[in-house]
């Protein structure tokens, strides 16, 4: 038998800001200079961004508000606007922006505005989930592993952000307490998307995952897909896009 995850109510022991409180991150008084504090490297990433095809301006927004090298080790910190993958711990990683700005406008799918409840399986060390914290009205992020779990709501704690709600639990199963979700998203992949997740979407939602293909080549390494997965009054509408690579889908607490 699995062992039942326990889900914290809020993001630890943070204090909820007040409603009409800004994260930190978009304070007047951030720095503008040129070292990892400043908003001239995160506007130079998300320029590049847009060179890359992002169109989407609210996600544009949260790329340019959230600082990357707050979710990342120190000796790091030099590499957090770069795109590219960077390790985390406990064999995971945070990833590239260009990943998850593409995600992340996938998910919202044109939306006029904030999107509605939202669903994250795979906090990591929360750089996605305070991405999503800026294009979703609310925000449900559950990690399987206690370390980082932990170590995500270290990173948040700074942004006060009173609508993102850190889980620990086995994102195999979702979160049905807070379903129906607008939108799912998760930051690991399996062999095929859960049918908890599934059942979990609101109709008219849409999910966004990475799921793993047949490989051509016998014994060699799993090839991953992203996929959208629309669920209208018709059914579920899959659709197959570009190659990816995220860590697996593991279930259980550990």
């Amino acid at each position: 038998m699995k062992p039942r995850p326990s889900f914290p109510a809020r993001m630890g022991s943070t204090t909820p800001a007040p409603s009409n409180q800004k994260p930190a991150a978009v304070h007047s008084n951030v720095p503008q200079g040129v070292g990892m504090d400043s908003s001239t490297v995160r506007q130079r990433m998300v320029q590049k961004l847009a060179g890359q095809g992002l169109q989407d301006p609210l996600v544009l927004q949260a790329m340019a508000t959230i600082e990357r090298h707050r979710f990342v080790d120190t000796a790091l910190a030099n590499q957090a606007y770069e795109d590219t993958s960077l390790p985390i711990g406990l064999g995971q990683t945070i990833s590239k922006p260009g990943v998850v700005a593409r995600m992340v406008e996938l998910l919202r799918n044109g939306a006029p505005g904030k999107l509605g409840r939202i669903l994250e399986i795979g906090t990591g060390c929360g750089y996605q989930a305070a991405v999503l914290s800026q294009i979703a009205t609310e925000v449900y992020s559950i990690e399987r592993l206690r370390g980082l779990h932990d170590k995500a709501r270290d990173n948040l704690r700074h942004l006060r952000l009173a609508q993102l709600h850190l889980l620990f639990g086995d994102g195999m199963l979702g979160f049905p307490k807070g379903a129906p979700y607008a939108g799912i998203i998760a930051a690991a992949g399996g062999e095929a998307v859960p049918k908890d997740w599934i059942d979990q979407l609101a109709e008219g939602g849409r999910l966004v995952a990475p799921v793993a293909m047949p490989s051509s080549t016998r014994g060699g390494p799993v090839a991953q897909a992203l996929i959208v997965l629309d669920k209208t009054p018709q059914g579920i509408r899959q659709t197959v896009l570009e190659a990816v690579h995220f860590v697996p889908l593991k279930s259980g607490l550990a």
